[in-house]
């Protein structure tokens, strides 16, 4: 029997997370709980990499959940996430289900596995107005300068940056007391991949993405009246084909820079996890190129 009452795969973007993620829930009648900080927005699906296929193993649909469960141009955050990941875990427990954790948002995930106790932080008008007109390496500077836990890996656009800072500068000012939930005892799985071959397989993957019709569903997005802005602020994907759907980045440029800030992206991911690492979580690390049947193996038996 399994001394774990959690799972967790985690690794940069492109690693393979959710196939492995659906194999492990397919052996072990385990059910998937995303820890991506995007696929919770409905219609955002392409660039989000959803993979949605890859629930179905063996012609069984492996359940899912904080997926899909909110609406484009919604600012979903870390407090919600633990809100979320809460109910979702117990109703798998009660079941007599293993949940399995998968995703890339470092924070989302660390909040979860070290029990933070986060809470939801108000608009700060002044501090946004003081803000605007920095640009975005000057706010990274600054949200250098808190020690309060933020994924800096998800901060690629000036508004997302502000918002770091307006939560970061709450939790400065404020007593709030953040580690109220009890550690859940997760094991860590980690998928390793060698840095050249992460960057061809983002590269590859982005291309294949763009034949699937990532443009065309960020135009349906704008079609249906979401904001641009509110596109723009999810970043990566959404930042780069909005700019070019609304005339303001050649086709060629915005692929050229989106590609290198996927790649950044990737890069930022691994960082975090390390730092998880240094701040007392163990993380199993797995080559990610191994078999499948090599990489389900390996987790089973650690979990017991």
């Amino acid at each position: 029997m399994s001394a774990y009452n959690l799972i967790t795969i985690l690794g940069p973007t492109a690693c393979g997370k959710t196939s492995v993620a659906t194999r492990l829930a397919a052996r072990t009648e385990g059910e998937i709980i995303s820890g991506d900080s995007r696929q919770l927005y409905r219609g955002m699906d392409i660039g989000t990499g959803k993979d949605l296929n890859e629930y179905t193993v063996d012609g069984t649909t492996i359940p899912y959940h904080l997926v899909d469960i909110a609406a484009p141009g919604y600012k979903y955050n870390v407090y919600e996430f633990q809100r979320d990941f809460v109910h979702a875990y117990e109703d798998i427990q009660q079941r007599g289900k293993l949940p399995i954790l998968c995703g890339g948002t470092g924070l989302y995930i660390e909040a979860v596995l070290k029990g933070y106790k986060l809470v939801e932080v108000p608009e700060n008008p002044d501090l946004r107005q003081r803000l605007q007109n920095k640009t975005l390496p000057e706010l990274e500077l600054m949200l250098a300068e808190y020690v309060t836990l933020h994924n800096k890996s998800d901060v690629d656009t000036a508004k997302r940056a502000i918002r770091a800072i307006e939560i970061a500068e709450y939790y400065k000012t404020h007593d709030v007391n953040i580690t109220d939930y009890p550690p859940i005892q997760s094991l860590i799985i980690g998928l390793d991949i060698e840095r050249e071959e992460r960057r061809k397989r983002i590269s590859e993957r982005l291309q294949k993405r763009m034949d699937e019709g990532m443009v065309d569903e960020v135009k349906n997005l704008l079609v249906s009246g979401i904001n641009p802005d509110d596109l723009l602020y999810y970043g990566l994907e959404y930042k780069y084909l909005t700019l070019y759907c609304t005339g303001q980045l050649p086709y060629n440029d915005m692929f050229h820079e989106l590609e290198i800030a996927i790649h950044q992206f990737a890069k930022r991911q691994m960082t975090w996890f390390r730092g998880m690492e240094k701040r007392g979580l163990k993380i199993h690390w797995i080559d990610a190129l191994l078999p499948m049947e090599e990489k389900i193996s390996r987790i089973t038996d650690l979990m017991h």
